[in-house]
């Protein structure tokens, strides 16, 4: 028998309040139920420390799951910056809603505790990436935007650089629109308010997919900013790997999928192929901590199947 179409109406109700309720404390938003992502501690760009060359000196502070940390170890692996800095790799604790330390580092369990010894005020949300200095005892630097800029500057036996002098306002320019559009969209998307919010987060995302794809298009070979691979391509990748593993089924990115965007899908391959960079992906860690952990949006916790990263990087989209 189905139940009373009141009973329906209320239960509609109800469940969509405690979902407003929810997504309040998971993700805010604006007036207007656009998301707004918090602003965070340690975000000013330090100065290269005196020691940054000396072994074990500092820590970088990764989770699995999180793009903006992702980022960040990219940049660790493509400069071979483990000479100089160690990398910890936190776990996602989804019960209790934050990072927690495989085993004890520096004396706390978990990220938040660090983030208190290193004076951020009770409350900070603890995200990742983190720089640490160990001989200081406290992070140096979280924002990830700075924080590759930072580790691009950092001593290193390798000569790669990624930002390139010729390709620097291209690439800025890329940040700075992949930042909004693409990075912080495929959130803006998911963590949308209602569906005004939701298309015009989508409508930029797609929008901004369809100027890259078009830009390397029209200079095969080529990277984002230019002839060298740079900072503008470490931003995108992230995200670009998780886009049919998570974002499109999660958040609704689902308009266009990457293989209609053949240049795009190229690009990922290349960038894929780069030494260092698939030991940085796990794409079950990557399904299991989002379907797992982001409650207000999959309510089950049911982890749905996939289809296998290999497929997303090896084979050729269709013509």
């Amino acid at each position: 028998m189905a139940p009373p179409a009141a009973l329906v109406r209320t239960a509609r109700c109800l469940w969509r309040w405690q979902w407003q309720q929810l997504m309040g404390g998971l993700a805010p938003a604006d007036a207007e139920g656009n998301y707004r992502r918090p602003a965070g501690a340690f975000t000013a760009l330090p100065p290269l420390p005196a020691d940054a060359a000396q072994a074990g000196a500092h820590v970088l502070i990764v989770g699995r799951s999180c793009p903006w940390a992702h980022r960040a170890w990219l940049v660790w692996c493509l400069r071979q910056l483990g000479e100089s800095i160690d990398l910890v790799v936190v776990e996602p604790d989804p019960e209790a809603g934050r990072w927690r330390f495989t085993e004890p580092f520096q004396g706390c369990q978990t990220l938040a505790e660090l983030y208190l010894r290193s004076g951020a005020a009770a409350g900070t949300r603890a995200t990742v990436p983190a720089l640490v200095s160990l001989k200081d005892g406290r992070i140096l630097l979280s924002e990830s935007a700075q924080l590759i800029e930072l580790l691009n500057q950092w001593p290193s036996s390798s000569t790669v650089d990624l930002d390139p002098v010729g390709q620097k306002e291209q690439s800025q320019g890329w940040r700075e629109q992949l930042q909004h559009d693409v990075n912080d969209g495929v959130y803006r998307c998911g963590f949308a308010r209602n569906q005004a919010a939701y298309d015009r987060a989508e409508r930029a995302l797609f929008t901004t997919l369809g100027k890259a794809n078009a830009a390397l298009a029209a200079a095969p070979g080529q990277w984002l900013s230019g002839p060298e691979l740079g900072l503008a391509d470490v931003v995108l990748f992230p995200t670009l790997i998780r886009l049919e593993l998570v974002y499109a089924p999660l958040f609704g990115c689902s308009r266009q999928p990457l293989w209609q965007l053949p240049a795009l899908w190229q690009w990922r391959s290349r960038f894929y192929a780069l030494p260092g960079v698939a030991a940085s992906c796990d794409d079950q860690a990557w399904r299991r901590d989002y379907f797992g952990a982001l409650f207000p949006l999959h309510p089950s916790g049911i982890v749905p199947a996939g289809p296998p990263l290999a497929t997303l990087v090896t084979t050729p989209p269709c013509s």
